[in-house]
Parts: structure tokens; sequence; C-alpha cells
């Protein structure tokens, strides 16, 4: 039977837009819900937890900005493509008698049954 071509795999695809787009809303919800805890803290705790929250309050933001824009996953292996395509062509015959004939109306050769072509 001769080898088989590598069969293509799902897996080695980048992840589709939507996606990743959905990925970095996670990341940037999930981020800006901890700053919202901050602030809320803020109201609460004194001392150096204050600052903490603080900063967070202030920084995350930032984070969050910055978390959101990388792209995801970087795949180090290439995303497989399935070969180039080969048209295949039947060759032509190089023999002229194999070739349908055209009649004519000034053709004057017999038909193939024998009869007269007129």
């Amino acid at each position: 039977m001769g080898t088989m071509k590598q069969q293509q795999s799902i897996t080695t695809l980048p992840p589709s837009p939507d996606e990743e787009r959905r990925s970095r809303m996670i990341k940037y919800t999930v981020t800006m819900g901890i700053r919202m805890v901050c602030i809320v803290l803020m109201l609460f705790v004194h001392g150096w937890w204050l600052l903490v929250c603080a900063l967070g309050a202030i920084l995350l933001p930032y984070f969050a900005v910055i978390a959101a824009n990388v792209h995801g996953e970087q795949r180090t292996t290439p995303v497989l493509r399935p070969g180039a395509i080969v048209r295949s062509r039947a060759e032509a015959p190089d023999d002229t008698s194999a070739r349908p004939h055209t009649v004519t109306p000034d053709d004057t050769r017999p038909a193939a049954g024998g009869e007269d072509a007129r």
C-alpha cells in the first residue's frame, strides 16, 4: 500500500481568536476583582496593611492591562499544514486516430458504418 501521510492534529493549531479573547477577559476581570477587594479592605484595615491595599488598588489596573494584552501561550512547534495538492492530469494520446473525428458539411469521407456521410 505505500506510506501514509502524517495525520493532522487539531492540537497543533493555536487557540481561536474568540478563545484567546475570552481568556484575556477572564484574566482582566479577576485582576480587577482583586483591586475592588483592595479598595473595600482599605476601609477596614490599619497600619501597613492599609499601604498594601492602597498599592494593590493603585497598581493592579496597570498589571491587569498588561496581563490582558499579552498574547496567549507561544507554541514552540510550528503549525502543521497539509502538503501541496497535486492535480492529476490525464496525458493526451499521441495517436491522432484515437481522437474523435468532426464531420463538417463539405467532408466526403464515408461514415464509420460504411454509409455515406451526406
